[in-house]
């Protein structure tokens, strides 16, 4: 598995620990940006690491801001990305069960680095069901391909 990296300035050192953590565990990364903590604009960084997974570089991504929010915005608009904002384990564990999640982003100013990996973890190992969570994701990429759902 190779795992997309991305963040801007405020969260290169969040995304830091997650590369020490993804070391740990033996898991392949590609690092997209920012590389210092000189002010930069986080929705370059999203792009790069979403393109990296729809075109197959890189099976998932992690990003890093502020909050996490608005990486994951920026990512989002990359037809064929789905980026879930996470703070706490459950949901990132069930946004890969239910949603089939590619990507996860995360803010260092709400998230630590333990509970980050925690985090991490969790997304990681979160295995998608299919099954019933199938027709909802499937109405998300009809509404990605034609801003509707059905007819």
């Amino acid at each position: 598995m190779m795992i997309a990296l991305g963040s801007d300035h405020v969260g290169i050192e969040l995304k830091r620990v997650i590369m020490q953590y993804l070391e740990e565990k033996g898991l392949a990364y590609k690092d997209f940006g920012t590389f210092d903590t000189e002010r930069c604009n986080y929705p370059e960084y999203a792009l790069k690491a979403a393109n990296a997974v729809v075109s197959g570089e890189c099976d998932k991504g992690i990003l890093c801001c502020g909050t996490g929010i608005g990486i994951s915005i920026a990512a989002n608009k990359v037809k064929g990305i789905r980026c879930v904002v996470c703070s706490e384990p459950y949901s990132a564990l069930l946004s890969r069960q239910h949603n089939n999640t590619n990507m996860l982003a995360m803010g260092s100013r709400v998230v630590g680095g333990d509970l980050a990996k925690m985090i991490v973890e969790q997304w990681l190992t979160g295995v998608y069901e299919g099954g019933r969570h199938q027709v909802r994701v499937d109405q998300m990429k009809e509404i990605e391909e034609t801003g509707k759902i059905g007819k």
